[in-house]
């Protein structure tokens, strides 16, 4: 991996990569939304409401990888030193922030309907507004100190020490008594749901990983940049 740290080499990578996965990302979203809206059956018991699972499902998914993807990034900065993991978990961070958001969101719309309440300090529910925080937390620490590189440590270490809570997210609903129902799609077996419903679900998962993929190399790519006009303002300044 410590050839991808040489610039010039990673923004030629991205640059094949981006125009891929924003194709993936439109294609997919659109097949998704499609088949969600459309051609997908109503739920027996939730009715349409069921239909805001494609988009709160895939965001839930989507925030427990975003900040996987940053726990881990932060490991190899702290460990090894490499920049282009510093910039992968600082550009992580909004984009799983926005996508645990939205999941905290949908599901109370969700919540509304079905429980009849908006919100419950149910053990998932709760485990994800942690989540929240703890993206919150890795953001404002980055911006807490004056020197760039005691900022990114003390920001790594909250992603690592904050990582236990991914586990307590995955399996609450198996340790604890919730509202939230078992694991459906990604169990041993074949998952509980109906293919009519499990693929438009696929689908849009697929658009949403891509749409990461993609701002997250749009985003290391411009820090690349910004990073390379310091370092000339730098030089005419002491110039």
């Amino acid at each position: 991996m410590h050839r991808f740290a040489n610039p010039s080499r990673f923004l030629r990578l991205a640059d094949r990569i981006v125009p891929w996965a924003a194709a993936v990302c439109i294609l997919s979203f659109a097949a998704g939304l499609a088949a969600a809206l459309f051609l997908s059956p109503a739920d027996y018991q939730q009715g349409q409401s069921v239909r805001i699972m494609y988009v709160h499902v895939p965001a839930a998914w989507m925030g427990l990888f975003a900040y996987t993807v940053m726990a881990v990034s932060s490991a190899v900065a702290l460990i090894w030193k490499h920049p282009l993991a510093d910039l992968t978990a600082q550009a992580s961070a909004p984009v799983g922030a926005c996508f645990t958001f939205l999941c905290l969101v949908t599901g109370a719309l969700w919540g509304k309907p079905m429980w009849g309440t908006w919100w419950v300090w149910d053990a998932r529910l709760t485990s994800m507004l942690v989540l929240l925080f703890l993206y919150a937390g890795y953001m404002a620490l980055q911006g807490a100190f004056d020197n760039p590189e005691r900022a990114s440590r003390a920001a790594a270490v909250l992603a690592l020490v904050g990582f236990v809570n991914v586990p307590v997210i995955k399996f609450s609903v198996d340790w604890w008594n919730t509202l939230h129902q078992p694991a459906s799609v990604t169990r041993f077996g074949m998952p509980a749901i109906d293919p009519s419903m499990l693929l438009p679900l696929l689908l849009m998962a697929l658009a949403f990983k891509a749409y990461y993929v993609t701002v997250l190399l749009v985003r290391i790519k411009s820090a690349f940049v910004e990073a390379r006009i310091r370092t000339l303002r730098l030089g005419i300044y002491r110039a």
